[in-house]
């Protein structure tokens, strides 16, 4: 049915504590961010209201809830790349440690020690974020071939099945780029972007067991997410009850913040693990393809550049921190 094993994935959270309760922390710490200065900004504008009448009122109360919302929302995009280099990035090396059978340290240790591991392999962050960026977009340019074999299918209601089909995909390549990060770290490549490579290719050779594995866990993230969210809806609602204006919308945006908050904190690494798990057993024993790789090169912009990075990098090695 599936080439992962839920049990050990799930051993593996637990061996992980230390950084599943900093992941915890951090988006806990985006959704209670967004709430809040919602709330101040809706409060803020309550109060501007009451230089008018109930319409204006409620206009600025609007406002500037969506101000406090969108100045959160600019602080994440400027922090995006943080997220993925000290949370991310470090919680996928020590699961790959872990999927390879060594001891790790206990307690905030461990989050040094993962830290330490990014760093070697990518040196800032910066760099990481260009690596995974060129991931996404040769994943994208997978799931274009992928809609492009679907829209040649004689199936009737063709097109609302592709609409489902891309769904799932977008969905598909948010557990798959990390897992090729994950290729970078269990190889102890000193060439990030050449690893990362190797590993698109890889995974293209394998597309049809991946996207099998990627869609059970789809269903099973998304499932567990929107019972979270359920679960979610009454302190949402009671926080709603609190922001001036009583904004009955405002309970399910908070319930959807903290669903995403636990999704993102403990469902996304479990799904990553899963994947982890299912790729390298696909990957077991081969090598590159040259047709796969021709075949990339062909599909994608972004892989013809990750390629030249890579010989960049063999012509001129790169030196830590550059």
């Amino acid at each position: 049915m599936w080439d992962f094993r839920i049990g050990q994935s799930v051993g593996l959270m637990v061996k992980t504590m230390p950084f599943l309760l900093f992941r915890l922390a951090v988006y806990f710490g985006v959704a209670l961010a967004y709430v809040l200065m919602t709330g101040v900004g809706a409060g803020v504008g309550w109060g501007i209201g009451g230089f008018g009448d109930e319409g204006f009122r409620a206009a600025t109360t609007f406002w500037g809830g969506a101000i406090g919302f969108g100045i959160v929302g600019v602080i994440m995009y400027v922090l995006r790349e943080y997220l993925l280099y000290m949370v991310k990035a470090g919680h996928i090396a020590v699961l790959v440690e872990l999927l390879e059978g060594q001891s790790l340290p206990q307690g905030r240790s461990q989050i040094q020690h993962a830290t330490a591991s990014v760093k070697e392999r990518f040196g800032q962050a910066s760099a990481l974020f260009a690596v995974d960026q060129l991931i996404k977009g040769v994943l994208k340019a997978l799931t274009g071939l992928v809609r492009g074999v679907f829209r040649l299918l004689p199936i009737p209601g063709a097109q609302q099945f592709l609409r489902v089909v891309q769904m799932f995909l977008r969905i598909a390549v948010g557990f798959i780029d990390e897992v090729i990060l994950a290729y970078s770290f269990r190889t102890r490549a000193d060439d990030p972007w050449g690893a990362s490579r190797d590993g698109l290719v890889l995974y293209g050779q394998n597309l049809k067991p991946m996207f099998k594995n990627a869609a059970w866990l789809a269903l099973i993230v998304y499932g567990l997410s929107f019972v979270i969210f359920l679960v979610m809806l009454a302190p949402a609602a009671a926080v709603a009850y609190l922001i001036p204006g009583g904004w009955s919308a405002t309970g399910v945006v908070v319930a959807l913040l903290f669903a995403w908050s636990v999704k993102v904190a403990v469902l996304e690494p479990f799904a990553i693990t899963c994947m982890m798990q299912a790729y390298f057993k696909a990957i077991e024993g081969q090598t590159p393809d040259p047709e796969w790789e021709a075949k990339l090169d062909g599909l994608s912009r972004k892989f013809r550049k990750l390629k030249n990075r890579v010989s960049d990098t063999e012509a001129s090695p790169v030196t830590e921190g550059q």
